[in-house]
């Protein structure tokens, strides 16, 4: 059997990295690389419907061995890494971390002072980077702590268990990881993903999401002939920007706060692109934000004659709404968590995963801790013992509703 750490490291090493600003599905052809080889190792485990679809998903099922009917439950991770970094030619390594800072290279650390979780991993095995790329420990931490399962329990007929399903997707680092996912043919009753972080994070709750892209046309003549006739977009670009309130920058917030956060500001005097994410839990308050946003292009077009052009869109909504009538799914992974010696950790993710938006597609989805921190940076890091500790919870979710 292949253990877990060889199979994280094998993940990592492909380049899967996302790209927002290709149209295909998958958005980069080499999201498929890894696919081809999930399918390959789900068929050598036993499992001959695995098999990925023209999109890049992947998909597979276990099929019960109870003497009786059970609804199936699905696991889901996705297979992109984020643009923010360089996620090819990743170069994993191993330290048993006995405290202190971590010396990634000659001109990088990561250091307790601006890492204060590293003293909750003192004692612990982990993975990180060399300075130079990403890690990738999101998600493909959350691949292998799901195949780690699956795999013990195609080796151990004697464990119980209903209809396992297994999907992996594309491109969830650019909000498209669930946009074609089948649900349907995945044929789960409920999933999980697999896609949090530190041991003990169970989540099923997430930000309302939405992006808007705003265009602004300024006029632009000689400098030495500009009184009352030039228009600096730019300059309106600043001005709007300041007129959002700094307390709701992300920055400044935490827990259910909700933001805006500028995330490009493109610009000449003549023409300037300015895009925005806003987040809340809390659909009133998001509602609000993007009111706000609204009115203050609105306000600003009255001041500037037209200048600006607002482009905004929802992503994904809070799958709170989707969970709560099924909250026994979430009581499940809680009680799994004790179980298996792990403090369940619920809280709000400040992010968004596929589980919000396949809950909305009729698949309630919460989120399980894989033991990852820091991620999309070269800082990045893995703790091993919380992995292993992942795919234990896995099979103990498996086992506490085939009783």
């Amino acid at each position: 059997m292949i253990d877990i750490v060889d199979r994280f490291i094998e993940y990592a090493k492909i380049y899967t990295t996302s790209d927002e600003s290709s149209e295909t599905c998958p958005s980069t052809a080499r999201q498929k690389d890894l696919g081809n080889l999930l399918v390959k190792q789900l068929k050598e485990m036993g499992i001959d419907n695995a098999h990925m679809d023209e999109n890049g998903y992947v998909y597979a099922s276990l099929e019960s061995n109870l003497d009786r009917e059970s609804k199936s439950i699905g696991f889901i991770s996705h297979m992109d890494t984020a643009p923010d970094m360089s996620g090819e030619n990743v170069k994993p390594q191993i330290l048993e971390y006995k405290g202190g800072d971590i010396k990634l290279s000659d001109s990088v650390t990561t250091t307790v002072e601006d890492f204060p979780f590293l003293k909750d991993l003192e004692g612990q095995t982990l993975i990180h980077t060399d300075g130079t790329t990403l890690l990738g420990a999101d998600d493909k931490s959350g691949i292998a702590i799901i195949m780690d399962a699956v795999n013990k329990l195609c080796e151990n007929k004697d464990i119980k268990h209903p209809t396992i399903k297994i999907g992996f997707t594309p491109d969830e680092e650019i909000g498209r990881g669930a946009d074609l996912f089948d649900v349907e043919k995945f044929g789960a009753d409920f999933a999980y993903t697999l896609d949090g972080g530190p041991i003990g994070e169970l989540e099923y709750e997430n930000f309302n999401a939405a992006g808007a892209t705003i265009t602004i046309h300024g006029k632009n003549v000689h400098p030495g002939s500009a009184k009352n006739t030039m228009i600096n977009s730019q300059l309106i670009g600043m001005e709007l920007f300041n007129e959002l309130p700094v307390a709701q920058r992300p920055e400044h917030t935490e827990h259910y706060e909700g933001f805006y956060l500028l995330t490009s500001f493109e610009g000449t005097v003549e023409n300037t692109v300015m895009k925005f994410i806003i987040r809340d839990h809390d659909k009133k308050k998001f509602e609000e934000k993007k009111s706000y946003l609204e009115k203050l292009v609105e306000f600003l077009n009255v001041k500037y004659n037209n200048a600006i052009e607002l482009d905004m869109k929802d992503s994904y909504y809070n799958m709170k709404e989707k969970i709560e009538p099924v909250m026994e799914i979430v009581d499940l992974a809680y009680k799994s968590m004790e179980d298996v010696g792990v403090k369940p950790l619920v809280q709000p993710i400040r992010g968004g995963t596929d589980g919000a938006q396949l809950s909305y597609k009729g698949l309630p989805c919460p989120n399980i801790f894989t033991g990852g921190y820091a991620f999309h940076g070269k800082h990045e890091l893995l703790s091993i013992d919380q992995m292993k500790k992942a795919s234990d919870l896995v099979l103990k979710i498996i086992e506490n509703y085939s009783k």
